[in-house]
């Protein structure tokens, strides 16, 4: 599937999502349920950063035949980047 299409799709799914986060919290339905569709939403969007990192990496860095040593502190950048913000891979 085109990178273009899974974003697309998993960011349809996160947003369904909080419109369930939101129905929920309407319902009054239990802390647990509310924090576990929470949890859902928080991965998809993870997992959205995920695939847009790796269209990045793809597309933008490693592309070149002969990665010179900016691309791959680029690479290195991008990559601390991500990690100081707690996104980690399921």
């Amino acid at each position: 599937m085109e990178p273009d299409k899974k974003l697309q799709d998993r960011l349809a799914r996160v947003e369904g999502q909080v419109r369930g986060l939101r129905k929920m919290l309407e319902e009054r339905r239990g802390c647990e349920d509310v924090l576990n569709q929470l949890l859902a939403a928080r991965s998809g969007l993870e997992q959205a950063g995920l695939v847009l990192l790796e269209k990045h990496l793809s597309e933008c860095i490693l592309s070149d035949p002969m990665i010179s040593q900016e691309s791959l502190e680029k690479v290195r950048d991008t990559l601390r980047l991500w990690v100081k913000h707690g996104v980690v891979a399921e």
